[in-house]
């Protein structure tokens, strides 16, 4: 299987799109999967440029309208999460994952699907300690202090993929691991960014709950973006434990290392999404302590029995199919003056599968009740001239990783 990945989105589709199929035609390969490491905005209308958190200059429509209305289609299948530049009220709407146009998919504040027998991870958002044991408090319309902590990533997202059991094989989260510039070049990173030094000495470059999330996954793969610079790391767990490839991408700009394309074994194509077993049983056990105040989830009465939701799912899947449940707009494009939809469709039909109720509208009064160096060796780097307006983009492919021994380090718990 071939897969794309790209760092920051900022709502240039139309720009990675063109790129990803100018490789394709120089090096007559197919990419079979794009992954997006955050700020996609995924921005259908005037509307949702009010919940995205960026300075009034950068507020745009960009491209991805376009393939929400159905004026183009996405020539690849795209999994995206988000980050802390995003159209935060339609991601809200499918918390749980969905189809946020045809072919695009939001993997939700948190989520594990698979893609033909691969199976891929994410967690939305970036960390902010001070927000991380609180609920998802904020609600629609956002103030300016909701806004700014929507996309703050909260410990029962990141508590539930820790649940996770079964492999996985690439994980993707918008801000960095904390630690991880111990294993890779960090003095090339400080020649590139100089201002990370303070927080790499101080040890706080980087988000602890994803730190947590790699200690406890171990997966095969981990890309992130956010920083808006490429850097490569090599995670070892333990003296003979599996190790992560860790790459961190930037944004979507003439110049910049955005995209990174690899080939990584699986089954024969075609490929198709579909939920994951073990995710959706995770889900169906933690859904009734979902956290819409501020309070702090006490995880230590869950009495995990993760047997009996898995037979319960399973049975589900076997019945319905395994298929995210299809897209649907919930909003026309370009219309300032009609507000989302408070239920998403797809999230409707998806808490039904699992015969869970809908709380993400939840009241105030409702809410108070519930709330109880060479790390890479890529064969071959192409600098392209597209168009005008996305010139120089800097692609690397790699087929293999090649890592000298000298330079894998033992994963140390941070």
């Amino acid at each position: 299987m071939i897969i794309a990945v790209e760092g920051c989105m900022h709502g240039d589709l139309d720009g990675v799109y063109a790129t990803l199929w100018h490789l394709q035609e120089v090096e007559k390969i197919k990419v079979d999967i794009l992954i997006c490491c955050g700020d996609f905005q995924a921005v259908r209308n005037e509307k949702d440029l009010l919940s995205l958190n960026v300075p009034p200059k950068y507020r745009s429509m960009n491209s991805f309208w376009k393939y929400y209305s159905g004026e183009k289609v996405a020539p690849i299948p795209t999994i995206f999460i988000g980050g802390n530049h995003e159209a935060s009220n339609y991601l809200w709407e499918l918390y749980y994952g969905g189809w946020a146009a045809p072919h695009i998919y939001f993997l939700g504040f948190a989520g594990v699907v698979k893609f033909g027998n691969v199976r891929i991870g994410g967690i939305s958002g970036i960390y902010k300690p001070q927000h991380y044991h609180l609920g998802h408090f904020e609600r629609l319309p956002y103030n300016e202090r909701d806004i700014r902590s929507i996309y703050h990533v909260r410990e029962y997202d990141a508590h539930k993929l820790m649940q996770v059991k079964e492999p996985i094989d690439i994980f993707v989260s918008h801000d960095w691991p904390l630690g991880i510039t111990e294993h890779g070049n960090v003095e090339e990173l400080l020649r590139q960014k100089p201002f990370f030094r303070n927080e790499i000495q101080e040890g706080t470059l980087g988000s602890r709950a994803a730190a947590d999330l790699l200690e406890q996954l171990k997966p095969s793969y981990w890309f992130s973006a956010h920083l808006h610079c490429k850097f490569a790391a090599l995670v070892q767990h333990g003296e003979d434990g599996p190790t992560t490839k860790f790459l961190a991408l930037d944004k979507c700009l003439p110049g910049r290392k955005f995209l990174q394309v690899l080939e990584i074994e699986s089954e024969p194509g075609p490929y198709e999404l579909h939920y994951d077993e073990e995710w959706l049983a995770i889900t169906k056990r933690f859904n009734s302590m979902l956290p819409l105040t501020r309070s702090r989830v006490n995880f230590s009465d869950v009495k995990f029995d993760i047997q009996e939701c898995r037979e319960f799912v399973k049975n589900k899947l076997n019945a319905r199919g395994s298929k995210p449940f299809e897209f649907e707009q919930t909003v026309p494009n370009h219309n300032p003056s009609i507000t989302a939809h408070s239920k998403n469709p797809q999230t409707v039909a998806f808490l039904d599968l699992l015969e869970l109720p809908y709380l993400l509208d939840n009241t105030t009064e409702q809410r108070e009740k519930i709330g109880s160096p060479a790390l890479f060796m890529p064969k071959g780097s192409y600098n392209l001239k597209l168009v005008p307006s996305i010139s120089n983009l800097y692609l690397s492919r790699i087929t293999s990783f090649l890592i000298p021994s000298s330079l894998v380090t033992p994963h140390k718990p941070l």
